[in-house]
């Protein structure tokens, strides 16, 4: 996977683009400023995917133009390299950059559902550059405005404020800036025939619906469960970072896809029956994570995929109680153990994929919630939600790694989490306890042992085990090697013994009776 460019860090895009109904050819110009950081820079290089020859898609660059002046250029294959005569660090520099072709893919020209014509901006994780020319990784973030113009039928979204929208004969004029900066994988535009609702206000912040027509009734229902949403991260984690949050029915091929402010779900989640509670929360917590604080590079995934999953969980504990987050992290949990036997050697933050997309699987989602679970155990649930506070605010339009995170709550827990962060980020598996359980009528005793038995070396973690049907007597054994054993005082022969009672630990559990 090819990093950035070292010495150069875009400031500012801004795309002016032409949609056409007679052929899926888009007309470009974007104008990239940026920073020169190097001395030792002789060319800046942009990710554009070019037109094969006798291909059919592809783009093809007309010019680059500096200050009114032509400036020396090649494109070859994915890489538009720009030659000025000179580039000095510390110089901002802005290169307008006309283009037009037919995108294989970033942004999907075609049909819907109901056979109507759309345009969807679909980047994640690096197809920005199949339409538009940029630095396509997620640690160069910068500011972004999409000056769309369309035939007049189309209603247009994209990420940030609306700044323009007008008509001139058949042909709309729509311009939307995002002031905050994003990495590429979240900066989009959708056009398509809409309609649009405005669902709520949270603190200023409209919150939007933007369906098919045909999907008007039902899908702005499901998509107006929002504001409620979006109210409760902002109590927990902060003020929301956008101009509006806007949620849009789509043909992204993701079950909902966080470009920020302008949420992508795909068009057979909206509208469907079913309960979309989750996949919004999932989403809107990206506004949080993954967007605003992103990952450094893409093996941290799980620093916005898990905090995703375990803030939906969270949102779900807040508003259905705390039985339902205990049925969502067991479900989660039957995943990891499941996906762990097929892939025994894959651990959280895994440096070893060739391609992104292969790291989305069970383990940045599941398991990274299951490790801001485990997290909120160790440090208790206020100093958890005040150390997710701090990691985003000081992360804040940046982007952040997972040793970044741990310093964050290490500072803010004052615990060394060193032990605990190794063990369930950077090696692979989880521990398998089985537990055996005696009761000692001499002593009017339970005697308890744990013993983990996976073949790799054992894990530290404190392990619940409750006594009883409706458990008021438990006791926690903190598990530092191979076994552990606890005697309790009990008055009689418990009717049962459960290990984990409160679906604290991410393992494989038993316990049985001694024969």
């Amino acid at each position: 996977m090819a990093q950035p460019q070292p010495g150069i860090d875009v400031q500012n895009y801004d795309f002016a683009l032409t949609l056409s109904d007679t052929t899926d050819r888009i007309e470009g110009t974007a104008t990239v400023r940026l920073r020169v950081e190097a001395d030792t820079l002789t060319a800046v290089r942009l990710d554009l995917v070019g037109r094969a020859t006798g291909g059919g898609t592809g783009m093809r660059v007309q010019s680059v133009v500096e200050d009114g002046e032509a400036v020396p250029h090649r494109h070859a294959g994915d890489l538009l390299r720009i030659d000025p005569p000179t580039l000095a660090a510390g110089e901002t520099r802005t290169f307008r950059i006309e283009y037009a072709g037919v995108p294989a893919d970033g942004l999907i020209i075609g049909t819907n559902q109901y056979g109507a014509r759309t345009f969807f901006g679909d980047n994640w994780p690096n197809r920005a550059r199949h339409w538009l020319p940029v630095v396509d990784h997620l640690s160069d973030k910068a500011t972004v405005s999409f000056r769309v113009t369309a035939p007049a039928p189309y209603e247009v979204v994209g990420n940030g404020a609306l700044v323009a929208d007008s008509m001139a004969g058949d042909v709309r004029h729509t311009h939307w800036r995002s002031d905050v900066p994003l990495p590429p994988k979240v900066m989009v535009i959708g056009a398509a025939d809409f309609a649009v609702d405005t669902a709520g206000t949270v603190d200023g912040v409209p919150v939007q619906s933007w369906v098919y027509p045909e999907d008007r009734g039902p899908g702005f229902e499901d998509l107006g469960q929002a504001p409620p949403i979006l109210r409760f991260f902002e109590d927990k984690l902060g003020p929301y970072p956008y101009e509006k949050l806007a949620n849009v029915q789509s043909t992204t091929r993701y079950g909902g896809m966080e470009n920020a402010a302008a949420i992508f779900y795909s068009e057979t989640a909206v509208a469907d029956g079913e309960d979309d509670t989750p996949l919004l929360a999932h989403e809107i917590a990206h506004q949080w994570y993954g967007n605003t604080v992103t990952e450094a590079d893409w093996p941290h995934l799980w620093l916005s995929e898990g905090f995703a999953t375990y803030l939906t969980g969270l949102y779900l504990e807040h508003a259905r109680g705390e039985a339902a987050l205990r049925r969502y992290m067991t479900s989660a949990r039957r995943q990891v153990v499941q996906f762990h036997e097929q892939n025994p050697d894959e651990p959280l933050v895994d440096t070893t994929y060739s391609d992104p997309n292969e790291l989305l699987n069970t383990n940045p989602y599941q398991k990274g919630g299951w490790v801001l679970h485990m997290l909120r155990r160790a440090v208790g649930t206020e100093t958890f939600w005040a150390g997710l506070r701090a990691y985003y605010e000081r992360y804040r339009n940046g982007n952040a790694s997972t040793r970044d995170f741990r310093a964050v709550m290490e500072d803010v827990s004052g615990q060394d989490l060193e032990t605990f962060f190794d063990q369930w980020t950077r090696r692979p598996g989880h521990p398998v306890i089985e537990g055996t359980w005696r009761y000692d009528d001499t002593a009017s005793e339970c005697v308890v042992t744990l013993r983990q038995t996976q073949d790799a070396p054992p894990f530290e973690a404190p392990v619940q085990v409750a006594f009883g049907e409706s458990p008021s007597r438990t006791t926690t054994l903190f598990m530092r090697g191979r076994e552990a054993q606890s005697r309790v005082d009990c008055p009689g022969a418990p009717s049962s013994v459960t290990i984990d009672p409160n679906t604290d630990l991410l393992a494989e559990l038993s316990m049985r009776r001694a024969e």
